[in-house]
This record gives structure tokens, sequence and C-alpha cells, in this order.
């Protein structure tokens, strides 16, 4: 199966792998060039845009409706948190920073998980986080382990 230099694997416009129009490959496992002929990113927004378009491929094809069209990706914008109570936010033609970005990039993920349960369990985490100013991230150091021996 080829790759890319960054192992990994080189996908047909279809998500498929050379050879094998059964086997799909989707998110930063897959190599496919954009539009502007790089490699899309290996993002969450892609792996999700490709996902639901195998997705739709293989219901295409168990039901015996004719091919889609090539997989494209459309950018929808970039979004980051760079501190408490504070984000960058480009959405096409729509920038924010500061507050409303991080009050956006809350919303956009919120909604983007499924169901009512998930998004009440991670909106009541989100906010003990931030009430109490712990953090999300965890070091594993190996602290616990005697040093190797010389």
């Amino acid at each position: 199966m080829p790759t890319d230099r960054a192992g990994r694997v080189l996908v047909q416009p279809d998500l498929t792998i050379p050879g094998h129009p059964e086997v799909f490959v989707v998110g930063d496992a897959a190599s496919l060039a954009g539009e502007d002929g790089r490699p899309l990113p290996g993002v969450a927004q892609v792996a999700m845009q490709q996902a639901a378009y195998a997705t739709a491929t293989i219901l295409a094809r168990a039901s015996g409706r004719p091919p889609l069209a090539p997989f494209r990706y459309r950018d929808r914008g970039s979004m980051a948190i760079v501190g408490r109570g504070a984000a960058i936010a480009d959405l096409g033609r729509l920038h924010l920073r500061g507050l409303p970005a991080w009050l956006a990039w809350l919303f956009i993920h919120l909604v983007m998980l499924i169901g009512f349960r998930s998004r009440l369990a991670v909106m009541f985490e989100w906010g003990i986080a931030f009430l109490t100013f712990q953090r999300s991230i965890r070091l594993i150091t190996g602290g616990d382990r005697p040093p190797p021996a010389a």
C-alpha cells in the first residue's frame, strides 16, 4: 500500500486505496491532495467530512445508486483557544478574537457532539474546569519509575 513521506496512505479521490475499492481510509491516516495540490491537513474537520463522504459512498453502493463525485474538502475555517476565555476564529469572512471567539469555539464544539447527554456532560465538565481553574492537559512524565541503569 503506497504511503507519503509522513506514512499516510495515498488514497484515490473517492478515499479508497488503489486496487481495493472496498477499503476506505479517512482522517489523518489518509493522504489526499486538496484543490491547491497540497495534502489535506490532518485535522478533525477534514476527518469528519471524509467520514461522511465514505459513509455516503458505502450507502450509495449498497443501494445500487450511481457513484458519488470525488471527495472535495470544504474549509469551514479555523479556531483555536489561546487562553482562559480567549480564542481566535477565522470563519471565512467572519474573524473573531477574544471572548466572542472563545464562546463561538465552545458553542461549535458542543453542537458537533452527538447526543444531548454528551453535550450536557461536556458542558458540565467544562464549567467545573473553568470555575476551579483546572487544566485539561495532563502530562505523563514517568516520575514514578526509577531512572534507567547507566
